[in-house]
């Protein structure tokens, strides 16, 4: 249930949002205080989802409250409440970090798109703070080797800056760990990391899922939706094997990286973003873009910073630490009896030709724990690990 605070000193204009907002749904749980100062009381002791926020109040105005609830709670999205005369103020407190602003007398469509998107936005948020949560553990990077070494060497260089990073890579090796990484080490880490498989959305919906749509754009659209590039503002956007964009989302992202804006599918309105993108690949754009099926700008514009993640039989040396390492994390994660290692069984794991990379590798860990004896020898690398 998503909870909303309405700041507003006039009563007549409180019960009008929460009329409309709650036709709109139900299940939203609206809270109202009556000037800046109550308001920010309330955000003190109340997680709420979103904030209404009138600009023009007694005790403390809009702008006050907006700038002290960043402070105390910087993941609530605010829609600032806008009177005539107050267009400028209100376009400020967007810069201040504001969402979106709505003008009185509030409009019914703009003002629950504003509601939903905002709340969309807060949603996005919260899982990626839980992800964070455990981003230490999930994506740490194991390995001692000179490649994972340069890796980690490059990776502390380049995380505090904004340039692109473009990860290349086979299936497997970990390529979203590098970027989880970077964006961890990164002065964006406070902001969302958002993550596009673009080989797993078709083409037709991979411009809507990027840059958002309107209503009524295609066949489906039945409301307003913000895409990807506004859900990732402030933070990052991970464009996961982005070989696979189609040419006219390529183009669109494009003019994202050059002028730092998009447009939703159906419109011509302009939004600002300030997005860092980082993409990983498995294909040889250079040899895509020979073929004609990856833009030569585009690549130019993410491949500012080249990172080039090993695979596994380039990597051998680390695969007594990969091996120590997933067996840890899965005997503690199933409940699972730990079991050794015999030297002979880690040689004969590191003679192995690894086609899957560390994904193969976790999931043969997984497998000799379960089916191995206490002590996992040659022989059940034998039976379990061999093709």
């Amino acid at each position: 249930m998503s909870k909303i605070l309405i700041i507003e000193d006039e009563a007549a204009i409180r019960r009008v949002l929460i009329r409309i907002i709650q036709e709109e749904n139900k299940n939203y749980l609206l809270e109202e205080a009556e000037d800046g100062l109550m308001g920010i009381e309330m955000i003190e002791k109340t997680d709420y989802d979103l904030v209404l926020c009138d600009i023009k109040m007694p005790k403390m105005d809009g702008v006050e409250v907006l700038q002290k609830s960043q402070i105390i709670k910087p993941e609530i999205p605010f829609i600032m409440i806008s009177g005539h005369g107050e267009l400028e103020t209100a376009v400020e407190t967007m810069r201040l970090g504001a969402f979106d602003y709505i003008s009185k007398p509030p409009d019914l469509n703009r003002l629950l798109n504003a509601v939903r998107n905002a709340l969309d936005k807060k949603k996005l948020i919260v899982e990626n703070k839980q992800l964070k949560k455990k981003v230490n553990k999930e994506y740490e990077m194991v390995g001692e080797s000179e490649a994972i070494s340069l890796i980690k060497n490059i990776i502390e260089k380049v995380a505090p800056t904004d340039a692109r990073v473009l990860i290349t890579g086979d299936n497997g090796t970990g390529k979203e760990l590098v970027a989880h990484w970077i964006h961890e080490k990164s002065n964006r880490s406070k902001g969302a990391m958002i993550e596009v498989n673009c080989a797993a959305i078709p083409s037709e919906l991979i411009e809507s899922e990027l840059f958002g749509h309107v209503k009524g754009s295609f066949t489906g659209a039945n409301k307003d939706r913000a895409g990807k590039f506004e859900a990732a503002n402030g933070g990052v956007i991970f464009l996961d094997e982005i070989g696979d964009m189609s040419l006219s989302a390529q183009a669109k992202v494009l003019r994202a990286l050059q002028e730092n804006k998009i447009s939703r599918v159906g419109s011509d309105k302009d939004i600002k973003v300030d997005v860092r993108v980082i993409a990983a690949t498995n294909k040889d754009l250079k040899n895509e873009i020979d073929k004609g099926r990856f833009r030569e700008d585009l690549y130019h514009r993410l491949a500012v910073i080249l990172i080039h993640v090993p695979s596994l039989n380039q990597r051998k040396d680390d695969i007594p630490i990969l091996v120590n390492y997933f067996s840890d994390k899965i005997c503690m994660e199933q409940g699972i009896t730990p079991k050794v290692f015999s030297n002979g069984a880690i040689k004969l794991l590191q003679d192995y030709d690894w086609t899957g990379n560390i994904r193969e590798l976790r999931n043969i860990v997984e497998r000799l724990l379960i089916l191995g004896q206490d002590v996992i020898s040659e022989e059940d690398i034998n039976l379990f690990a061999r093709k």
